[in-house]
């Protein structure tokens, strides 16, 4: 039996005064590996967003494990889903001290990560030195293969990702894509116009802001 993590019921967003979706609905079970179709601007983006409470919506609810994702519990939510994009920023530093305070914080202190992070860094073809250098001085697709490191290394099983693999060669967009889908447990909500992650193993939602049941 499928278990629900993420319900989108009846959700409408607007965008400088227009209607971006309008009755929106989608269930997300446990274990799905999801990427969400449609033209650049139609909203795909939005929906991962508005699972965080990074936007917000004009009309709908959205659902967490069966309760409605609000203020009083977004912070919980948030500990449970990695959230990775093109842009993520962890801030600007030393990659390893930039590590090491995300691991300092009270609901991630006590994981032991050190191993299985240089057995990630070699995974993804990047040079263990790397942790000695500044974040924001990697490339774009460095960056990248740092977020969802770091993500993967925090033991989350729920990933929105938002063009992860954008900036990277076709040999490693193959890795993460793999890397991803060898793991069944996990369940991914994917944004991408890179048909790397057009799988079998992938469903297909098409965003285009009409309404939209799945």
């Amino acid at each position: 039996m499928s278990s629900e993590l993420i319900r989108y019921k009846d959700i409408c967003v607007d965008f400088h005064g227009s209607r971006l979706f309008s009755k929106f609905n989608l269930i997300v079970n446990q274990g799905d590996k999801l990427i969400l179709k449609g033209r650049s601007g139609s909203g795909k983006s939005t929906l991962l967003k508005i699972i965080l409470g990074i936007l917000h919506v004009d009309g709908g609810e959205i659902f967490y494990r069966g309760r409605k994702v609000s203020a009083s519990n977004i912070w919980d939510i948030r500990k449970e889903i990695a959230y990775v994009s093109q842009d993520t920023d962890i801030g600007e530093g030393i990659v390893k001290d930039l590590i090491n305070e995300i691991f300092s914080f009270d609901h991630n202190r006590g994981r032991k990560y050190h191993r299985k992070r240089n057995s990630l860094i070699e995974y993804f073809g990047l040079d263990r030195s790397i942790v000695y250098k500044k974040f924001e001085d990697l490339s774009g697709g460095e960056k990248q293969r740092i977020c969802i490191i770091i993500s993967v290394l925090l033991g989350k099983e729920i990933f929105l990702l938002d063009e992860v693999t954008s900036a990277l060669d076709p040999e490693l967009k193959e890795k993460v894509v793999d890397f991803f889908l060898e793991n069944e447990d996990w369940t991914l909500l994917v944004v991408s116009h890179d048909n790397t992650w057009d799988r079998v193993a992938m469903d297909e939602i098409f965003v285009d802001g009409c309404e939209i049941n799945a």
